[in-house]
């Protein structure tokens, strides 16, 4: 198998539904990621150490595993929670070896990639930005007396569990730099995937660190955004065209080749289709969600999906 470069971005469980369609499809395989998590293992050790949040980098890592015994066994053990109430109560394993590994060689990059060799993977994964960031978000809809009114959240935790409307994010710090094999993948791929994932928190923070969106613009890639199978959390009450929307006004200049959305999350594709167009792209509808789980991707008809537009 060969295939195209790709370059995968997102974070958490939509990303890793994206990962796990493309080992299918392609070898050469990319996955950047969003260091904005503050939450459970991943903000713990984030304060304790002031490393980049762990948890989507190893999510990634693990979606990317050899398909093997050997793969999956250690996919597993890094995957593995502890319980209880102790100081090791709720923390992945793999997080602990991805910060013992940055702790060690003080480099994000080098930790990520020896980790990749003891799972074999099947691609690479990236930070989307060298240092923590914080998100920042203005909500319309917390004040019951002035439901108009704009508040500001402060941090991705509090912004993906809002009950308001999220308006705008930034990001703090709001230029941060990027790391330079995350801007070279972007900038040499074949296609680049946005999507899917929590749209504010894991999809368009990549849209706000100024090196990685200079070489989203600048690249000769081909780019694809994959829409979500569900409107609920951050995007709770938009429309499928709504989502493309809000990219559209935090990234004025973006271009994109292709959204691929599945039938059943459309509501409306006449104002999808013209969503698109503003970005110049096609509309690409397929079934992509698993039969019987309508809110999950399921890899093979994923795959698929990207299989015919890498053509």
């Amino acid at each position: 198998m060969t295939g195209p470069a790709v370059v995968a971005l997102g974070g958490g469980h939509g990303l890793a539904a994206s990962l796990e369609a493309l080992k299918l499809v392609c070898d050469d395989i990319t996955a950047v990621v969003t260091v904005a998590d503050n939450g459970g293992s991943s903000g713990r050790l984030r304060d304790e150490f002031d490393v980049l949040p762990p948890g989507d980098l190893r999510m990634a890592l693990t979606a990317l595993c050899d398909d093997t015994e050997w793969g999956h066994t250690w996919r597993d053990v890094l995957q593995h929670r502890f319980r209880g109430d102790g100081q090791l109560g709720g923390h992945a394993l793999g997080n602990l070896l991805i910060t013992a590994l940055w702790d060690l060689h003080q480099d994000p990059v080098i930790g990520l990639d020896l980790v990749g060799r003891l799972l074999n993977a099947r691609g690479r994964v990236l930070p989307m930005a060298a240092v923590p960031l914080e998100i920042t978000a203005r909500v319309q809809g917390l004040d019951p007396d002035d439901p108009q009114a704009l508040s500001t959240l402060r941090g991705q935790v509090a912004v993906a569990t809002t009950k308001g409307t999220v308006v705008s994010i930034t990001l703090e710090p709001s230029d941060p730099p990027s790391a330079p094999d995350t801007v070279a993948a972007v900038r040499e791929a074949d296609w680049v995937i946005l999507g899917p994932g929590s749209w504010f928190t894991s999809v368009m923070p990549h849209l706000m660190v100024p090196a990685l969106r200079d070489a989203l613009h600048d690249t000769s890639a081909k780019r694809l955004l994959t829409l979500n199978l569900e409107h609920s959390g951050e995007t709770a009450g938009f429309t499928a065209a709504r989502q493309v929307e809000a990219l559209v006004d935090h990234a004025p200049r973006m271009r994109l080749d292709a959204v691929l959305a599945d039938p059943s999350a459309v509501d409306d594709e006449a104002g999808l289709r013209a969503a698109a167009a503003r970005l110049g792209a096609e509309l690409v509808l397929a079934p992509v969600a698993q039969r019987g789980a309508p809110g999950h991707h399921d890899s093979l008809r994923l795959a698929a999906a990207y299989r015919d537009l890498f053509g």
